[in-house]
Formats: C-alpha cells, structure tokens, sequence
C-alpha cells in the first residue's frame, strides 16, 4: 500500500500546508497496521481546512475511522 498526503495552496501557506501533511501523514501512519500489506492499494489522502485547527487525537480517530472503512471495503472485494 502507498500512501500520499496533498495539501493544497487555499490550505494557507508553506508552512500551515507543510504542518497540516506532518499531522495527517502522523496519525494515518500510527493508524495504518494490516493494512499496510495490501498490494496494489494506493490512497491518497487530501487536507482540508479543518486539518489545521483540530486537535490530534481529534485527527488521529477519523484517520482510524477512514481506515476502518477502507479495510471493510477491500475485505468486501
């Protein structure tokens, strides 16, 4: 599985757009586990304006939420 984070310019700034992919790149990573070894599975996650203000643990539970999610569909298939 390959992951990217984009973040585009009406996020802010070099350095809110740079901050906002640290903190998602973060909390996808802590929350990736098995699905780590699914072949052929790219996902590409996009930062919205919210990504910036919200608190981590607050990130962290939709990026577990989104993976879940992810993992009943690709069981589905």
């Amino acid at each position: 599985m390959r992951v990217a984070v984009a973040a585009p310019r009406s996020l802010g700034r070099a350095v809110a757009r740079n901050r906002s992919r640290r903190r998602l790149r973060e909390a996808f990573r802590a929350a990736i586990g098995e699905l780590l070894n699914t072949p052929g599975c790219d996902v590409v996650i996009v930062a919205r304006r919210p990504t910036a203000s919200a608190a981590f643990a607050d990130l962290r539970a939709a990026a577990a939420a989104a993976l879940a999610s992810l993992a009943g569909r690709l069981a589905a298939t």
